[in-house]
């Protein structure tokens, strides 16, 4: 089992959910409403970042396909922005058109962000392999200013670090009157 998708609405049902089939490296979800690419109340848990990340954008794990963009150095017929690459992730999520980003534009373009990230935190491989890891490395970042809730391990935990997000959530709950 890779990635698992769940609607879990309350904090009561994280922890059944987490004691039954858990635990999980990582978890997602988002701290937006209406949420974007993801249903309401609906989480992503997997045992490595880039499983629930290409789960979020729409792929199936180490499918995400990144290829060359038109904006190639060695295209010149057309007009290339200096701050994009020569790379793009094709079949870009159209809800993450209108998230303003750093490290990409839309259709899915991505910039000198990662190429920058490329040179700071070589991976072996291939150049499509070298951007890829790169442009995950950035997203996992930058999620929760996307409006995403992540949940990673910590120091040397090996799950996910849920305890501190579901005594907040249960909080939350009591609050309202929902306990």
């Amino acid at each position: 089992m890779k990635v698992v998708r769940q609607v879990l609405p309350h904090a009561s049902d994280f922890r059944q959910f987490w004691k039954e089939t858990g635990p999980f490296e990582f978890a997602l979800t988002s701290a937006e409403f209406p949420p974007v690419l993801l249903g309401p109340e609906e989480w992503i848990f997997g045992h490595t970042a880039r499983d629930v990340l290409e789960a979020l954008m729409g792929f199936a794990p180490g499918k995400t396909k990144i290829v060359r963009s038109d904006f190639n150095v060695k295209n010149t017929r057309i007009l290339r922005p200096d701050h994009l690459i020569a790379w793009k992730i094709q079949d870009f999520p159209e809800e993450w058109n209108h998230v303003v980003c750093d490290f990409f534009v839309p259709e899915g373009h991505l910039t000198r962000a990662v190429e920058n990230r490329m040179n700071a935190v070589p991976v072996p491989g291939d150049d499509g392999h070298q951007v890829a890891a790169a442009f995950f490395s950035l997203l996992e970042n930058h999620l929760e200013a996307m409006g995403y809730v992540w949940l990673r391990p910590r120091e040397n935990a090996r799950y996910a670090a849920v305890q501190a997000y579901l005594s907040e959530w249960e909080k939350d709950e009591k609050d309202a009157g929902l306990l």
